[in-house]
């Protein structure tokens, strides 16, 4: 079995090879936000709310939801923020931190199965993370560094990956429900980052048969046009059998580009999600072959005209 399933109290979300990708949405996270991180310290949880309902309607199938803010009682923030978001959307949640208890916090808190972000290969963090996740009966986001640091051998990053996985078994947990980041980092600052994501995704899911995701936005980091490069990015990955990614579903070129992977790579099956996206809009006129024929039929009538003239 290669499939995690993550679920809600009412709603159930599968992230597997040749499925469909998940979009985690990514908006719900202070970092970089000091509106946001100001006002939930302050208790104020408006723009959460507000943030969960756009990503959702966006077409968000799960949310992650983080609640670092400097100087505040992050577990008892990320418990209400959990609370909050699960009283307005059945979507499955990640919870995310980097703080052990505030994960319990945001788990007790939660009502169905989620997404613990994160482990790392640490042997202090396993020891701590995989014991909550295991009695949670959770999944968990293994993130492939260690005490040495993020390594820029992909080979490297793979065995870090491999012990996570290892050690998971140990406690119980399944591989299908350890879900790999390769850690993507800014193609700016380093050429290969794409290349290698896309060799380490190929590894993990031919060898290891686990899962993976990202934090998408990485690797588009100082560029212009930023957001054409991370939806390349993510198309590329789709390709080399990445499953999921933490990204914003409210930028029409990153989600665009996930959905055209999905049809590309055979997992939107009839192609049937990029249509209903697409049935409403009016490029489908433009775009649609004139009296509804095909455009092969259309150059076959070019060819006897050719020929009649």
């Amino acid at each position: 079995m290669t499939d995690t399933v993550i679920s809600s109290a009412t709603r159930e979300v599968v992230i597997g090879f040749d499925r469909p990708f998940v979009m985690i949405g990514e908006r719900i996270n202070p970092t970089g936000r000091k509106l946001l991180a100001a006002e939930m310290k302050e208790g104020d949880f408006s723009r959460v709310e507000a943030d969960a309902l756009a990503q959702v309607a966006a077409g968000a199938h799960m949310l992650d939801v983080n609640a670092g803010v400097p100087l505040a009682d992050e577990p008892a923030l990320l418990a209400s923020a959990v609370k909050l978001v699960q009283s307005v959307t059945d979507v499955p949640l990640s919870i995310d931190s980097s703080i052990i208890e505030a994960l319990e916090a945001g788990i007790d808190a939660y009502v169905g199965k989620p997404l613990i972000n994160s482990v790392t290969g640490e042997a202090e963090v396993m020891e701590r993370v995989l014991p909550l996740v295991a009695r949670a009966g959770a999944a968990v986001v293994a993130i492939s560094n260690d005490e040495t640091g993020i390594s820029e051998d992909p080979d490297v990053r793979f065995e870090v990956a491999k012990r996570i996985v290892s050690a998971a078994a140990d406690y119980g947990i399944p591989s299908h429900d350890v879900v790999v980041d390769p850690l993507v980092m800014p193609i700016g600052a380093m050429a290969t980052a794409g290349r290698q994501v896309f060799q380490l995704v190929r590894r993990l899911r031919s060898e290891l048969g686990v899962n993976t995701t990202c934090g998408a936005s990485n690797v588009s980091f100082g560029l212009p046009n930023r957001h054409v490069v991370t939806g390349t990015f993510l198309a590329m990955a789709i390709g080399a059998g990445m499953t999921s990614a933490i990204m914003n579903p409210l930028h029409a070129d990153v989600k665009a580009a996930v959905m055209a992977g999905d049809v590309l790579a055979g997992n939107d099956t009839n192609c049937a999600a990029w249509i209903a996206e697409h049935r409403d809009r009016s490029t489908m006129g433009e775009d649609a072959p004139a009296n509804g024929r095909a455009a092969a039929g259309g150059r076959r009538r070019g060819g006897r005209r050719a020929r009649t003239g």
